[in-house]
């Protein structure tokens, strides 16, 4: 397969089911956003904690299946497709994790280790991504509203993440002050 085709060289692309659309469409924006994220999360990994590191491999992975479920306009039952057992994977690994961190008294800065801070990124740049994926749910019929509720969970997860490699790498977590 080529690298480049210059078929997008005027500013269209190809769906998943060859119709064209523009670069600037809000699908492209949802998917494209998916897609940074995925690369952010790429740079955490590894962060030193093996758990930690599977569960990025899998999101990643998940994200992966977000980006075609969102560049498919008309899937079919073969489609890769985010499902609810999805987020409900996510949900399982912030409970897991939850109970190694002290509750939350007050919001925190996000900031910390090296792998922390940029978990921290990663979790702002999923926010912007459900966002998009909004958007273009509101623009366009059909979108798969598990893949919406997925990237909403995900945010959590990696915030959830982001405390869990703070703590264990020794760094404390600041409050804002007002």
């Amino acid at each position: 397969m080529p690298i480049y085709t210059g078929r997008g060289d005027d500013g269209q692309t190809d769906l998943r089911d060859m119709s064209r659309v523009s670069k600037a469409s809000p699908r492209i924006e949802a998917y494209g956003t998916v897609d940074e994220l995925n690369a952010l999360v790429g740079t955490v990994r590894p962060t030193g904690h093996e758990d930690v590191d599977e569960k990025l491999a899998e999101i990643q992975n998940h994200l992966h299946v977000v980006q075609a479920d969102f560049a498919n306009p008309d899937p079919e039952d073969d489609d890769p497709q985010i499902a609810p057992d999805h987020a409900e994977a996510v949900e399982a690994w912030i409970d897991e994790h939850d109970e190694e961190l002290e509750p939350l008294t007050s919001f925190i800065l996000p900031t910390g280790s090296e792998h922390g801070a940029r978990l921290h990124h990663a979790r702002t740049v999923c926010r912007r991504a459900e966002r998009r994926a909004v958007a273009l749910a509101s623009e366009e019929e059909g979108v798969n509203e598990d893949a919406v509720q997925y990237l909403n969970r995900l945010s959590d997860g990696l915030f959830t993440l982001a405390r869990v490699v703070n703590q264990r790498d020794g760094e404390p977590e600041d409050s804002p002050s007002y």
